[in-house]
């Protein structure tokens, strides 16, 4: 399975981005997909997932701005990231996971990673 994530770039304050994942050599409806984001000097950390059965979760500092869908018929996953701030400046990377669900936030259990897409939120 490969994973590969796109959509990154420079945004103003206030815009928005929508980033894509696109799945190879698997299906997606298999796999529980997450975004995480990693800004400069800071850890890793979960973005939001969008559940094999339908489920979506979005992490409290972005839920109102970011939303996850999943179109099957193209394999990807897709974040829209609304109202962007400074703060949003990382490396947004997806994965993939077979876990349960209570486990999705957990960088570890995610078996797949695409190769990660810059966000620059700057005037």
């Amino acid at each position: 399975v490969q994973l590969q994530a796109y959509g990154g770039g420079l945004v103003q304050p206030g815009g928005s981005l929508t980033l894509s994942c696109a799945v190879s050599g698997g299906s997606v409806r298999r796999y529980t997909m997450g975004w995480f984001r990693q800004a400069p000097g800071k850890e890793r950390e979960f973005v939001g997932a969008f559940g094999w059965s339908g489920n979506t979760k979005i992490t409290d500092p972005v839920k109102g701005r970011f939303t996850i869908s999943r179109d099957s018929a193209k394999s990807t996953v897709t974040l829209r990231m609304n109202s962007l701030e400074p703060e949003d400046t990382a490396v947004y990377y997806c994965g993939a996971t077979t876990t349960v669900w209570g486990r999705v936030t957990e960088e570890t259990v995610y078996i797949y990673w695409g190769q990660g897409t810059l966000v620059t939120v700057s005037s």
